[in-house]
């Protein structure tokens, strides 16, 4: 659900992990090649009502990515408004260890006020000006009651689905990847996430 989150033979720094979760949640979407072309423009949700999206989200599925690799249960992601109209992005997941791995990101819509459309980043204010630091995070399916959301970016590399509670009926589940299917999507790349408790 984030965009960096840093796995490797060495044992990153709190600062590193913090980086590198924060480019792997619902979170942020850093532009890569593709080997194909989609079948065509990835459409996301008609419009958002931001307001009614804050609070937290569980993972249950998502495309395997290297900036999640130290995430082995328990992934979150918190979205909080703030005064200025922007939202805080906590993203969270248990490692191997036990630990608990934490990131704080920024996020904001990307249009008028009720577009699907948002940025976000995980990198520090000061670099705020940059435009590279902002990925893509498209709400691209949910529910009317807003417990159940997929989220993308245009390139279909990232995919997350999360839900308000830990675990969804299998019956919602397989109907929502019915969905991405038709929305070009290798379903059968999602893995799911193991929710055994929530974090405190």
């Amino acid at each position: 659900m984030t965009t960096p989150t840093t796995a490797s033979s060495f044992t990153p720094s709190p600062t590193l992990r913090q980086l590198a979760l924060s480019l792997a949640l619902l979170s942020p979407f850093a532009a890569s090649a593709q080997t194909s072309a989609p079948p065509e423009p990835l459409q996301t949700i008609a419009r958002l009502d931001v307001g009614r999206y804050l609070g937290t989200w569980y993972e249950i599925a998502k495309y395997p990515n290297r900036f999640q690799r130290q995430c082995v249960a328990d992934t979150s992601a918190l979205y909080r408004l703030r005064g200025d109209g922007q939202l805080d992005v906590i993203n969270r997941c248990r490692q191997a260890n036990g630990e608990v791995a934490e990131a704080v990101g920024r996020a904001r819509q990307d249009g008028p006020v009720d577009s699907p459309k948002l940025k976000v980043r995980f990198a520090p204010a000061w670099l705020s000006w940059l435009p590279m630091v902002w990925g893509n995070y498209w709400v691209i399916d949910l529910d009317t009651d807003y417990q159940l959301v997929a989220v993308s970016e245009p390139s279909r590399e990232y995919l997350w689905v999360l839900s308000r509670t830990p675990t969804v009926e299998a019956g919602v589940y397989q109907a929502l990847l019915g969905r991405l299917r038709e929305k070009g999507f290798e379903v059968g790349r999602l893995e799911r996430t193991t929710q055994p408790g929530r974090l405190n």
